[in-house]
């Protein structure tokens, strides 16, 4: 196995640090406080060709790999989650949806024009009532001639009110529960579409979260992604594309946490000495060390595996629980280490923390994750996989 970058992959983590430093970090504290969205900030990302940075250049991308989303999603979220977030969801969740079940036409229509960074995609999935359920969603399109009626809402929408396309989900029938689910694409501009923004995050103040509704939404024919029934598939296999990328931006934070705790070991002293010379705060150090090396190797596994097109669901689960869960971790530490200018936006850690627990939710909780792990190990559940890549107790 081969853990170097390639010269391409080193230059855009290169290119993406510097952006990182240059665009997001002068600006971070100030837009947390406020709970500002920089409208800028979507097409400065277009710009560098982030949005599209995994997608065939035939449909507008740059044709990279997934390991290069993953090393993009590191550094932006090393500025802050914020910003890898409009990322996970616009490639992650809606692009890379839209190039694996789409049609040519369908492609050509908002692919392309999203992989430019022209138009921004979102994903909706979770209800107020729907999150890890997803059988109990209510949202309903009823086939009228050639077009769906949507009726419904969605809620913690990823750029709920920045977005242009939504992949939205609903029952088309639901009698058959699961397999009666369909996907949709839905643009702002569709009658009766409406969106709002929540208030009052404990973190990700920067990003844009919230509520959208469908009141009698006409939605062409031609938008159905897939086939009447296909939705709950969609949405899994959407789910794992972003899933790795929340992963990949979970290891940016350690990062962060790892760089800002160092910082401030070398500033303070306690006791006549620099408080990294103090054993438990080493202890500190070594385990976000340790939760950066082990996270990036679990995302870099799953990377590896998108690109030989192998089926990567479990390998994806335990990255994503893995590196929130140290990310998690790590920025607690890092408080910790900061003691009481911890909890003081004078230093980022304390936004490191708030920003670290909504990874730990989204896109599967931890829970929802341990129980899939157990699974696979337990032989309930199985994927389609090579025998060479299997546990022993596993063959």
């Amino acid at each position: 196995m081969n853990f170097e970058l390639s010269e391409e992959q080193e230059l855009l983590k290169k290119t993406a640090r510097n952006f990182v430093d240059k665009e997001i970090m002068p600006h971070i504290s100030k837009w947390d406080r406020q709970g500002f969205y920089d409208p800028e900030m979507d097409s400065k990302l277009a710009e560098m060709g982030f949005m599209g940075v995994c997608i065939p250049a035939k449909y507008g991308g740059s044709g990279m790999d997934y390991n290069s989303l993953a090393i993009l999603c590191e550094e932006l979220e090393r500025g802050d989650t914020a910003f890898r977030t409009a990322v996970s969801v616009h490639i992650g969740l809606n692009s890379m949806s839209l190039l694996q079940w789409g049609t040519e036409k369908q492609k050509q229509k908002y692919l392309v024009p999203q992989a430019k960074g022209e138009k921004l995609g979102a994903f909706g999935l979770t209800e107020p009532g729907a999150g890890s359920d997803v059988a109990a969603m209510q949202t309903t399109a009823r086939k009228e001639g050639n077009e769906y009626i949507l009726n419904g809402s969605k809620t913690w929408i990823s750029l709920c009110d920045k977005a242009d396309n939504f992949l939205v989900f609903a029952y088309t029938d639901k009698s058959k529960k699961h397999k009666g689910i369909s996907a949709f694409i839905v643009e702002r501009e569709f009658a009766g579409f409406s969106s709002k923004a929540i208030a009052g995050k404990m973190g990700i103040r920067a990003g844009n979260t919230g509520e959208i509704f469908f009141d009698n939404v006409r939605v062409p024919e031609e938008n159905l992604l897939g086939e009447e029934g296909e939705g709950f598939k969609i949405a899994m296999a959407s789910l794992d594309n972003g899933r790795f990328t929340v992963a990949a931006g979970a290891v940016g934070q350690i990062v962060a946490c790892i760089e800002a705790s160092v910082a401030y070991c070398h500033e303070r002293e306690t006791f006549g000495k620099p408080i990294g010379k103090h054993q438990l705060v080493q202890q500190m150090i070594a385990e976000m060390e340790a939760g950066y090396q082990m996270s990036q190797l679990l995302v870099y596994r799953v990377g590896e595996l998108k690109n030989a097109g192998k089926r990567n669901t479990r390998e994806t689960s335990l990255a994503k629980w893995q590196a929130c869960d140290f990310a998690n971790k790590a920025a607690d530490d890092a408080v910790q280490i900061h003691g009481a200018y911890g909890f003081s936006d004078e230093y980022p850690v304390e936004r490191y923390l708030r920003n670290s627990k909504a990874p730990v939710i989204y896109e599967g909780t931890r829970e929802i994750h341990t129980i899939l792990q157990a699974e696979y190990v337990l032989g309930y559940r199985t994927d389609k996989r090579l025998n060479n890549m299997l546990p022993a107790w596993e063959k």
